[in-house]
């Protein structure tokens, strides 16, 4: 399995604890980059965080959660190469992976049940690229 990165901030804190425990049962390596509890936090700094990493190959693929997933997402596709993609359901999910490439999953923990985001997670992460006429699409958005 390949590692993954997670972070959330403090709205997001509970679903990222459950989102680490089934990556790691199911077998992923994981970084955790912040927050680690409650306590009131900033959202963009744990995004930042992430997509630096995402952009010096320390992994290839990231998890942000704070309570819509929108702050995330917002923060995330600031940081030239991240193609964050905020999923509310499985079709999202398999599409921003698809047809996209997105190489970072926002999650709302205040808006999605566990059990929902868990399941978005699994068809996010087992949903390979198509390439084809999408990659020509993939890298007009890398020009922007």
């Amino acid at each position: 399995m390949s590692r993954v990165l997670i972070g959330s901030d403090h709205a997001g804190f509970c679903l990222k604890t459950i989102v680490k425990d089934w990556l790691i049962k199911s077998g992923y390596e994981i970084t955790d980059v912040g927050c680690f509890s409650e306590s009131s936090c900033d959202y963009p700094v744990f995004a930042r965080d992430l997509c630096e990493q995402i952009q010096t190959n320390t992994a290839s693929l990231g998890i942000l959660i704070c309570g819509t997933g929108l702050g995330m997402s917002m923060a995330a596709n600031r940081c030239k190469g991240i193609r964050a993609a905020l999923c509310a359901n499985e079709y999202q999910a398999r599409m921003s992976r698809a047809h996209n490439d997105a190489n970072v999953l926002c999650l709302g923990a205040r808006v999605l049940g566990q059990d929902l985001a868990l399941s978005i997670l699994e068809v996010w992460l087992k949903t390979e690229f198509e390439g084809g006429r999408h990659k020509r699409r993939v890298d007009i958005i890398e020009t922007l």
